[in-house]
């Protein structure tokens, strides 16, 4: 199809997910999972792996966020234009929602690799004359509406994403769900593998199944189980009716609701976690099915900041490639590694004059915390005891910036950000600290590329992996973290960033007492004494940082291994 320009003509694997960051301009994304996503099939590109991602169009992005003087979030629509960033495609299918025949179409996004590789992109859409107004809205907000909306955008993805690949030629080798958002897709693939009337005994499946699970790649992102979908089947009979065979979902997704992601383990024959702790843990939790472990990781050209690009350029030319050559890191000079981080501090302090008016000293250390705002992230827990706070700060001044949204529906994570404006109010004459509204691509570049320490503090064991600290060690900025997602592994104690002690009670305000101690300790102690000590002390840490974790947390690792133990099978 002329639409494609020959993307059709080798097989691919077909990446479907919810989100995918494709840049910063387009607002198809959340948070981790999407960027995940888009620094795969950006890997997937340089890489030159025929791949091709599926994800939805979302019109309206998924939020803006201001945050007015009390902390309290607001949010509001963040539009974009896909004719100006994509190309119409041609194509369109048709499938039934609550019983109206709701066309999608897509746009065709390009993600080019460095060494001539492309990977396309299919962002799918439901704004089309044909159909009715709430149909047209289907692909407008992220994770938008209620869960009706939610089982219809599911219902796109899996369903209206195979339908269209198929009607745009593409033959495709294996079907990746990052997450159980697509697993649709299985259902709608169970038509092509009806089994002939005569090979089926009674009781057994009328569908190849076994065959399925071989086409089919899943990977769970976390250990909550709230983080899973899961539809009541009466709200499935209603607006999936004709879709979704409801005794083969009863199989395969479970009896009592169709769980999203009981239907892809059932569904496919490699699944895995992200990270080596959360493989186990979701072992723990599906012990019937094998877990593998795949280490989530960070595109390294997205994620360096320019000041440190231009110097691994000069320095270590084949990092774009081969980011585990960053592992040389530890040979750079001190004194350029130093200059290339003061860039980067610079940056941050006019982006956080820009957006949140407050000015920080490039003299006293940032510790930076950006991710999703909620309960299990801990943002507040800095602020725990602040009697500890104001004297550790009074021995060794320091700044602070956070960012990060909470979705919409969550009201404990909103409450949060009311939380961390207060401690800062309590706290300005000790403390400088900024927040800064509508954490994007754009704002987490920057945070991740000048602050002095990467700060996480998740409610072990809740944090699957996080990638985060992975973009602030390109920078050579050290992570400080619960021992819990990719720091679990990761940590190399003093070496590219320090850990601080897991409470064992299960009770949470004494693990948060517990944790508070232990995080103030490991800043006096071990943090600000580097920080504030010999110049070369300092800079050995960034080189680890650099080393030890940019050279092995990158998606070329983790592409690689996809490509060797899920997608070549």
């Amino acid at each position: 199809m002329s639409d494609l320009d020959g993307l059709t003509r080798e097989e691919r694997v077909a990446y479907f997910s919810m989100e995918i960051a494709l840049q910063p301009e387009i607002p198809t994304y959340s948070g981790g999972l999407g960027i995940l996503a888009g620094d795969m099939l950006s890997s997937a590109a340089d890489l030159d792996l025929p791949m091709v991602g599926v994800t939805l169009v979302s019109r309206k992005g998924y939020f803006r966020q201001t945050v007015d003087e009390g902390g309290y979030q607001h949010e509001a629509a963040d539009p974009w234009e896909p004719q100006r960033w994509a190309t119409p495609l041609s194509a369109k299918v048709a499938l039934e929602i609550e019983r109206r025949i709701v066309w999608i179409t897509g746009w065709l996004y390009l993600v080019e690799g460095f060494g001539g590789g492309r990977v396309p992109v299919v962002l799918l859409d439901t704004d089309v004359p044909e159909n009715a107004a709430p149909d047209r809205a289907l692909t407008d907000v992220l994770y938008g509406g209620d869960v009706a909306y939610r089982l219809a955008q599911e219902l796109v993805l899996g369903v209206g994403g195979v339908r269209l690949l198929r009607a745009l030629g593409f033959r495709i080798r294996r079907y990746h769900m990052n997450e159980g958002h697509a697993a649709f897709l299985a259902l709608e693939m169970l038509g092509e593998l009806a089994l002939p009337s005569d090979d089926i005994r009674e009781g057994d499946s009328e569908y190849d199944v076994p065959q399925l699970r071989h086409r089919c790649i899943f990977t769970t992102h976390t250990p909550v189980d709230a983080g899973h979908d899961a539809f009541d089947y009466d709200l499935v009979q209603r607006v999936a009716d004709g879709i979704v065979p409801i005794a083969m979902a009863r199989r395969l997704a479970g009896d009592d609701a169709l769980n999203m992601t009981r239907l892809a383990l059932n569904t496919s024959e490699y699944v895995n976690g992200v990270a080596e702790r959360h493989a186990e843990i979701s072992q723990r939790q599906y012990p019937h099915y094998h877990i593998h472990a795949i280490t989530n990781g960070v595109h390294a050209s997205t994620w360096t900041s320019k000041p440190f690009a231009d110097l691994f350029d000069a320095s270590i030319p084949s990092w774009r490639h081969e980011p585990e050559e960053l592992l040389r890191a530890d040979r750079l000079d001190d004194a350029l590694v130093d200059a290339a981080h003061r860039a980067a501090k610079n940056e941050l302090i006019a982006f956080v004059r820009n957006r949140s008016g407050v000015e920080l000293d490039p003299q006293l250390p940032i510790l930076g915390f950006a991710r999703r705002m909620t309960a299990y992230k801990r943002p507040v827990l800095l602020f725990h005891d602040l009697a500890r706070l104001r004297a550790l700060a009074g021995r060794f001044p320091f700044q602070v910036v956070f960012a990060g949204k909470a979705h919409p529906n969550d009201e404990p994570g909103k409450r949060m950000i009311v939380e961390l404006y207060a401690a800062f109010a309590r706290e300005r004459d000790t403390i400088r600290s900024a927040f800064v509204p509508n954490y994007d691509m754009t704002a987490a570049l920057r945070l991740v590329a000048g602050c002095d320490v990467w700060l996480n503090t998740p409610l072990p064991p809740l944090e699957a992996s996080g990638t985060s600290g992975m973009k602030a060690a390109l920078n050579g900025v050290p992570t400080l973290s619960i021992p819990d997602g990719w720091w679990f592994e990761g940590c190399v104690e003093g070496v590219n960033g320090w850990s601080f002690a897991q409470a064992r009670s299960d009770a949470v305000a004494s693990a948060d007492d517990a944790d508070a101690r232990a995080l103030y300790d490991v800043l006096e102690s071990r943090v600000f004494p580097v920080l504030y000590g010999n110049t070369a002390d300092r800079i050995a840490v960034m080189k680890g940082a650099i080393s030890r974790t940019g050279s092995l947390f990158n998606t070329h690792r983790a592409m690689r291994r996809y490509a060797s133990e899920a997608y070549l099978r």
